[in-house]
């Protein structure tokens, strides 16, 4: 699947200013500060080295007839876009470095007379990987966790711990457990967002999450207790309260195994509530990801 048929929505353009920090003036005469006199001295590719961020690439469409656009994810300075010019060439170096799914080290910065843009240069681009990559049967949970990243967060909005549970998620998915691998990241690109609520009470009466007992999770009310013997209830699938607990003290480990893990309690309930809860954050259109998955399941039950 190419990247540039999953571009449906694009966040808010909140791309921060990156311009260097300028030396303090000195007086005439004075000699320059120890730290500037550092700097002036330093060699271009040490300075380019230090510069570089470790990125994922998102996403990528055209801007003319060699350069790109690039999506970035960075893990500390969140989403970027970033010009690539040239990339489209048959011999730049970029082609077979700005692909998806692998870990890269980009150099990036502005143009003359570009202070105010909110498109930055991409100026070097490595390969930075050190692990296996997203198998065949994989890229479309690949591609899907992208296209969480692209709808739900803002440019310029960083979060470093979601930038580490998607480059362990994308290690994981090499593995067996791929929907697990896929609602432990649910849980913490929501909890980064701010958006979930604590797993270990009920959102409305702050009450503490009793096992035994059966809670939903609501987009806007939260986690709350439902009794599964009235009317209706039964019908959608419920969380058990010790399910609850398990996946809060997992969510507040920081281990992404240990979330997995958690996961697999009981992912059909899961799968279901995090769904609900994702479509209520992300409006409308739906993903397109999610629409190629139903479309495939549909055609390999009809074969």
């Amino acid at each position: 699947m190419a990247t540039s048929e999953l571009h449906g929505h694009a966040a808010p353009d909140l791309t921060p200013e990156l311009t260097p920090d300028k030396p303090e003036r000195a007086e005439p005469g004075a000699a320059a500060p120890a730290a500037h006199r550092r700097r002036s001295t330093a060699p271009a590719s040490v300075a380019r080295r230090a510069a570089t961020v470790p990125a994922f690439v998102l996403h990528q469409w055209d801007w003319s007839e060699t350069s790109l656009i690039i999506d970035l994810f960075t893990r500390d300075q969140g989403r970027l876009a970033v010009v690539a010019k040239g990339a489209k060439r048959p011999n730049s170096q970029l082609r077979p470095v700005l692909m998806p799914f692998q870990r890269v080290l980009v150099g990036l910065g502005r143009g003359a007379g570009e202070g105010g843009s909110e498109v930055l240069n991409l100026r070097t681009a490595d390969y930075a990987g050190n692990g296996q990559r997203l198998p065949p049967a994989q890229l479309i949970s690949g591609f899907y966790l992208n296209e969480l990243l692209l709808r739900l967060l803002a440019r310029g909005d960083a979060h470093p711990v979601l930038f580490d549970a998607y480059a362990d998620t994308l290690q994981a998915l090499a593995g067996p457990d791929d929907e697990a691998c896929l609602r432990a990241f649910e849980l913490v690109l929501l909890r980064q967002m701010g958006v979930l609520p604590e797993l270990n009470r009920d959102t409305t009466t702050q009450a503490c999450i009793k096992p035994g007992r059966a809670y939903r999770l609501h987009g806007e009310a939260g986690l709350v207790v439902v009794d599964v013997s009235r009317t209706g209830d039964g019908e959608q699938q419920v969380l058990a309260g010790e399910h609850c607990l398990a996946l809060e003290q997992a969510l507040a480990s920081g281990l992404m195994p240990a979330l997995r893990a958690a996961c697999q309690a009981d992912l059909p309930a899961l799968r279901q509530q995090l769904r609900a809860t994702l479509v209520y954050h992300l409006g409308s259109p739906p993903l397109r990801t999610r629409q190629l998955m139903v479309s495939a399941r549909r055609l390999l039950e009809g074969l």
